[in-house]
């Protein structure tokens, strides 16, 4: 099959099956897609955009700068999803990505406060929350989450936190998947009263439980781009 074609029914197959899950626990909510484009190639990105996909998920900044620059002609909405070192703190806000999901300290909110001042600029976060409890994985212990995201909007003017990410256990049972989610989706709705909008939650293998739970916003990228 056509690469092109392959991508646009792959697309259209993932909006289907995440549209046919929102209908069974909510009519009105709005579900948000972003495209993981972390192993994907220029090509295919283009191709997810001439399919009308414009928004995107990158892990590494380096590969954020490097795709976002090389499709600078085209209308996208990057997200950094990945783990932030500090020394590259400066390099992802010359980026200017339309937010980062991967906020997953006060200590971080700090540097870049100080970052963000020195610029003028502000920043579309999300708080990642270490749902699992794994210490491979990054963000806030769920005991912290909401008093480190009430801090975080009092110390750091110029981000501007709009709700909260996590990744789930890696695991193929689904109950401590669906546990994960469940934790998350409680700290969010106990933050909607301080501003929080987006619950980004579930990737290609574990997002209808992530739906179920309450998600309005999933990362899925190899469901989308397969061959």
């Amino acid at each position: 099959m056509d690469r092109y074609l392959q991508i646009k029914d792959n697309l259209r197959n993932i909006i289907e099956e995440i549209e046919k899950e929102r209908l069974k626990y909510s009519s009105h909510q709005i579900i948000n897609l972003i495209a993981v484009s972390k192993y994907v190639s220029y090509d295919d990105i283009k191709m997810l955009y001439h399919a009308g996909h414009r928004t995107f998920g990158e892990n590494k900044i380096q590969d954020l700068k490097d795709k976002s620059n090389i499709l600078e002609n085209l209308p996208l909405q990057w997200h950094m999803i990945g783990r932030i070192q500090k020394n590259k703190i400066n390099q992802l806000i010359s980026i200017k990505p339309y937010m980062v999901q991967s906020l997953d300290s006060i200590d971080l909110a700090k540097e870049l406060q100080i970052r963000l001042e020195k610029q003028n600029m502000t920043l579309k976060c999300l708080l990642q929350v270490n749902s699992s409890n794994e210490s491979t994985k990054s963000g806030v212990c769920i005991d912290e989450a909401i008093e480190s995201y009430k801090k975080i909007l009092q110390i750091a003017p110029n981000i501007k936190l709009e709700g909260i990410m996590t990744i789930a256990a890696n695991t193929d049972d689904k109950k401590i998947i669906e546990s994960c989610f469940k934790k998350t989706k409680d700290i969010f709705d106990k933050l909607q009263d301080s501003g929080a909008k987006i619950l980004s939650c579930g990737m290609s293998n574990d997002y209808k439980i992530a739906i179920a739970n309450g998600a309005n916003m999933l990362r899925i990228g190899s469901s989308i781009f397969k061959k």
